[in-house]
C-alpha cells in the first residue's frame, strides 16, 4: 500500500485504541468486567453490539458467498422478514433473558435446570466456541498480509519469519491487551467508536466502487453470463446451486428462530443494556443500523467477480491470478513456490554440482530428496508438455519409467499441478486459501490510493471488535460455567478476575496454535456451521423452551443437547475422515455402490434443491444438512421428555423477576391486553419516539420488504416471469437507491444518536456511588443467583406468612 493508506489506516486505529485505553479505570467488580456495569443505553448496544457480530472473518465468508452464488438466492431470505420483525420488536428471548439477570448464558442454565447441566453445557459451549473462533485470527491475518500486499517472509534478528503468523500474533496481543485491561466495558466502547467510524469510511468505499464500475456495463453483464439453474441474479433460477441454495436460507429460518441467542459469541451484548426494553430496543434498532453493510459487502465481492469474469478486464487479472497462486504456494506449499527442479531419484549429480554454485539452497534441498529425506521432488518429464497430472497418474501405477533428465517448472499453473499430483491434501488447502484470498487481492487492484487504506482501516476495525468480544465471551463462560459452578465456593473479585484474564489469554494462546497448524479445506461458512452445530444442534431448544415454556425440564435439555452435539459431532469426523479414510474403506469391501443407492433414495424426494451424491473427495451431506438434521432431532427431543418428566410447573415469574420478585430498578414488566400493537411489542413503558421506531421497522420491514418486495414479486412472476436482466435492473435499484438512501440517513442519525449515548454512559459510569455487589458474581443456589437469594427469601417468607 502507499504511505498515504498507511496514514489513513494509523489514525483512526489509534483514537480508538486511547478511548479504549482511557476506559478501563470504570472497571470495579466482576459485574463491570463481565457486563460493562449494565448501563449502556440502546445505541451503544446497537452499534457496538453490530461491530463485534460482524467481524473481518465473516467479511470473507460474504465475499466468498457472493462470489459463488450472487444475489438471486438470497432474495428468498426476504420470507424471515415478518419472523424477524417479530422476534425483534417483541424482544424475543433477549427481553426475557435481560429480566433474569445472569451474566451468562450457563449462570441462565443453572438457575432453569442444575449446575451439572450448567457445567455440561459449557464444556461444550465453550469447545465448540473457541474452535469455531480459532480459525478467525488465521483468516484475518491473511485478509491483512494479502491486501496490504505484505511479502510472506522477512528477515528480523538473523532469521527468517513469516508474515502471516507475526501478523496474526500482533493482533491477537492487542486483542487481549484491549480485554484484559478493561473486561466488557473496554470492549464495549472500542466497538461502538469503531462502528460509529466505520459509518463515513464504508461510504467513501461505496462510492469508490460505483466510480470504478457501471453496473450495466462491468458488473451485471458479468453476473447473467451464468448456465442454467445457477443465477446470480434471477432467484428463480438457482435450482443447481448446492452450498449456498435455497436450503442453505430455509436452515437458516429454522435456526434463527430456536437458536435465538444460543450463540454466545457477543454475550457481553446480552446483559450490558440499562434495563430489558433498552435492550429490546437496541435489536429494535438493529434494523436500520445494517443498511451500509448490506451495500458495501456485496458490492466489494460483485466488483471482484467483475474484474475475474468480465472481457474488458481480461488484461488486468493475469497478474492478479499470478500473485494470488504465487502467494498461496509461497505461504503454504514454499517447496513449490519458487523455480522446481523436478529429477528421478536424485541421479542428476550434475544438476546438483551446478546448483551448488549459483543456488546451494536449491541444491541442498535436491541433494535431501536424493538421499531419500525428502517428498517435495517429483520423477523427471521428457515431455515438457505433458499433461503433469495425467503423467503422475501414470507413474503411481507403475506404467511409466524415467531417465535422469531433469525439467525445470517455472510457470504457477504447472506448479499448481505438481501439487496437485504430488499431495492432494495440500493443494485442496492451497486452493481453498487461494478462493478466500481472491477477493482481498483484487481488491487492491481495483482500489485508489486512499480508499485502499480506508477499507484497511474498516477490515481492522472488523478483526480487533470481534477478536475482542470473542475472546471476552469464550474466557468469560469458561471460568463462569465451568471453574466457578466446579469450584463451588466464591472466588474474591480479585481472583476471579486473574482467573477472567489469564483464561482469556489462553484461548487467544490455543487461537494462534490452532490457525497455525489447521488446514482448511471448506468454505468459511461450512466451518462455522458444522463447528457451530456442536453446540447448536442442541442449545437452542434448552433456551427457547427454558424462557418460554414452564413445563421445560432439565430431563429434556439434557436429551436435547446430547443428542444435537452428538450428531453434529459424528458429521464433523464423518467429513474430515471420508476421503482419506471412510471411502477407501468403503471401497475396499466394495460397499460403495451399495452406499451410493442410499444416499441417492434418501435424498430423492428433496432433489434437486438436497443432492447426496458419494464422492470420493467429500461426504455426501454437507454441513448445513448435518445441521438441520440434529436441530430437528433436539427439539422433538426436548418435548417428547419435558411432556414424560414434568411433574410441577417452574416458577417464571421468580426466574424472570416479575411480580413480587421485581428487584425494585429499572423497567417493571406489565402484562397488557393482547392488541394489534401489541404484534409491535408497543407496552406502557414505550415512549412516543419508541413507538415512531417500532411502527418504521413494521412499515420497512413487513409492508415494504415483506409484502412489496417479496411476496409481490413472487406473484408477478408466477403471472409472468421476469427476463433475467429485469432482475439486474432491480438489484441495482435495491441495493444502490434503496439501500443508498437508507444508508445516508442511518449515517448521521446513529452518528448523532451514538456518540449521544456513548458520552451518557460514561456519566452513569461516573454517578455510581455504591460499591460493586460481590454476590453479582455469576454464583447460583437453589436456582437462584446468589444476589438475589436474599431479596427472594423476603419475598418468600412473606407470601407464606400471608397464607
Amino acid at each position: 500500500m502507499h504511505w498515504i493508506d498507511w496514514i489513513i489506516v494509523f489514525v483512526p486505529v489509534c483514537i480508538v485504541l486511547f478511548i479504549g485505553w482511557r476506559t478501563q479505570r470504570y472497571v470495579t467488580g466482576v459485574a463491570d468486567f463481565l457486563t460493562a456495569g449494565r448501563v449502556a443505553g440502546r445505541y451503544v448496544v446497537s452499534v457496538a453490539s453490530g461491530e463485534a457480530a460482524m467481524g473481518l472473518v465473516s467479511l470473507v465468508a460474504i465475499f466468498e458467498m457472493y462470489y459463488n452464488s450472487g444475489f438471486a438466492f438470497q432474495f428468498w431470505s426476504g420470507i424471515t422478514a415478518p419472523i424477524g420483525l417479530f422476534m425483534g420488536l417483541t424482544g424475543y428471548c433477549i427481553y426475557r433473558f435481560r429480566e433474569t439477570r445472569a451474566m451468562t448464558m450457563g449462570q441462565f442454565f443453572e438457575i432453569r435446570y442444575s449446575r451439572k447441566f450448567r457445567i455440561f453445557a459449557a464444556i461444550l459451549q465453550s469447545a465448540s466456541g473457541v474452535i469455531n473462533y480459532a480459525i478467525f485470527p488465521a483468516v484475518s491475518a491473511r485478509f491483512i498480509v494479502y491486501y496490504c500486499d505484505l511479502p510472506q517472509y522477512f528477515d528480523f534478528l538473523g532469521m527468517t519469519w513469516s508474515s502471516f503468523h507475526a501478523v496474526m500474533l500482533f493482533f491477537l496481543s492487542l486483542a487481549v491487551l484491549i480485554v484484559t485491561r478493561g473486561g466488557q466495558i473496554t470492549v464495549m466502547v472500542c466497538d461502538c467508536v469503531q462502528g460509529l467510524l466505520n459509518y463515513p469510511l464504508m461510504a467513501i468505499v461505496v462510492i469508490a466502487i460505483l466510480f470504478r464500475f457501471s453496473w450495466f456495463e462491468d458488473m451485471a453483464p458479468a453476473l447473467l453470463d451464468r448456465e442454467p439453474g445457477m443465477s446470480m441474479l434471477n432467484p428463480f433460477d438457482v435450482q443447481k446451486l448446492r452450498t449456498f441454495n435455497l436450503f442453505y436460507v430455509f436452515v437458516g429460518i429454522i435456526s434463527s428462530v430456536f437458536n435465538r441467542m444460543a450463540w454466545s459469541g457477543t454475550q457481553g451484548y446480552n446483559t450490558a443494556a440499562l434495563d430489558a426494553h433498552e435492550q429490546k430496543m437496541g435489536q429494535v434498532l438493529g434494523t436500520w443500523r445494517t443498511a451500509f453493510n448490506i451495500m458495501l459487502y456485496p458490492l466489494l465481492a460483485i466488483g471482484a467477480y467483475t474484474v475475474w469474469n468480465s472481457a474488458r478486464f481480461e488484461g488486468q487479472r493475469v497478474p492478479i491470478r499470478q500473485e494470488l497462486l504465487q502467494s498461496a504456494m509461497t505461504e503454504l506449499a514454499p517447496a513449490y513456490a519458487g523455480e522446481i527442479i523436478v529429477t528421478d531419484a536424485g541421479k542428476n549429480r550434475q544438476a546438483i554440482a551446478s546448483l551448488k554454485k549459483n543456488d546451494p539452497k536449491r541444491a541442498a534441498l535436491l541433494e535431501e530428496f536424493s538421499k531419500g529425506k525428502a517428498s517435495y521432488a517429483a520423477p523427471a518429464l521428457k515431455n515438457a508438455k505433458a499433461d503433469i497430472k495425467d503423467v503422475y497418474a501414470l507413474r503411481r501405477k507403475g506404467l511409466i519409467d524415467w531417465d535422469t533428465e531433469a525439467l525445470t517448472l517455472q510457470g504457477t499453473e504447472d506448479r499448481k499441478a505438481l501439487i496437485e499430483a504430488e499431495d492432494p491434501g495440500l493443494h485442496k488447502t492451497v486452493m481453498t486459501i487461494h478462493n478466500q484470498m481472491r477477493v482481498p487481492i483484487t481488491l487492491r487492484y481495483m482500489l485508489p490510493v486512499g480508499v485502499t487504506g480506508v477499507l484497511c482501516a474498516i477490515a481492522i476495525f472488523l478483526m480487533i471488535s470481534t477478536d475482542t468480544t470473542y475472546l471476552h465471551s469464550w474466557g468469560s463462560i469458561i471460568v463462569q460455567d465451568v471453574m466457578l459452578p466446579i469450584r463451588g465456593r466464591a472466588f474474591t473479585p480479585k481472583q476471579q478476575l486473574l482467573a477472567l484474564r489469564l483464561t482469556i489469554a489462553g484461548v487467544a494462546l490455543f487461537a494462534f496454535i490452532f490457525s497455525s497448524i489447521f488446514a482448511q479445506f471448506d468454505f468459511i461458512m461450512m466451518f462455522f456451521m458444522i463447528t457451530g452445530a456442536i453446540w447448536l444442534g442442541g442449545a437452542g431448544s434448552c433456551i427457547v423452551f427454558g424462557l418460554y415454556w414452564k413445563r421445560g425440564t432439565a430431563g429434556g435439555a439434557w436429551a436435547s443437547l446430547i443428542a444435537g452435539s452428538s450428531i453434529a459431532t459424528t458429521g464433523v469426523l464423518v467429513q474430515n475422515f471420508w476421503a482419506g479414510s471412510i471411502y477407501p474403506w468403503l471401497e475396499r469391501y466394495d460397499l460403495v455402490d451399495a452406499v451410493s443407492i442410499f444416499f441417492a433414495r434418501l435424498s430423492a424426494p428433496f432433489e434437486p434443491i438436497i443432492l447426496w451424491r458419494v464422492t470420493p473427495m467429500s461426504f455426501p451431506i454437507n454441513s448445513q444438512e448435518i445441521y438441520f438434521i440434529a436441530l430437528v432431532t433436539s427439539i422433538t427431543l426436548y418435548i417428547t421428555i419435558s411432556l414424560l418428566t414434568c411433574k410441577k410447573p417452574f416458577n417464571m415469574d421468580r426466574m424472570l423477576h416479575r411480580g413480587e420478585y421485581h428487584r425494585g430498578e429499572g423497567h417493571r414488566y406489565v402484562k397488557t391486553k393482547w392488541r394489534w400493537s401489541k404484534i409491535l411489542g408497543i407496552d406502557s413503558s414505550y415512549t412516543r419516539g419508541d413507538k415512531i421506531l417500532a411502527w418504521s421497522v413494521f412499515l420497512w420491514s413487513f409492508v415494504f420488504r415483506f409484502g412489496i418486495v417479496f411476496v409481490g414479486f413472487i406473484i408477478w412472476n408466477l403471472i409472468s416471469p421476469w427476463p433475467d436482466h429485469w432482475w439486474a435492473n432491480w438489484f441495482w435499484i435495491d441495493y444502490i437507491y434503496i439501500m443508498g438512501l437508507n444508508a445516508t440517513v442511518t449515517v448521521f442519525w446513529f452518528g448523532i444518536c451514538g456518540t449521544r449515548d456513548l458520552i451518557r454512559m460514561f456519566r452513569r459510569l461516573n454517578a455510581r456511588t455504591e460499591a460493586a455487589d460481590i454476590l453479582d458474581d455469576g454464583r447460583v443456589e437453589g436456582h437462584v443467583s446468589a444476589t438475589d437469594l436474599a431479596l427472594f427469601s423476603r419475598v418468600e417468607d412473606d407470601s407464606n406468612k400471608t397464607k
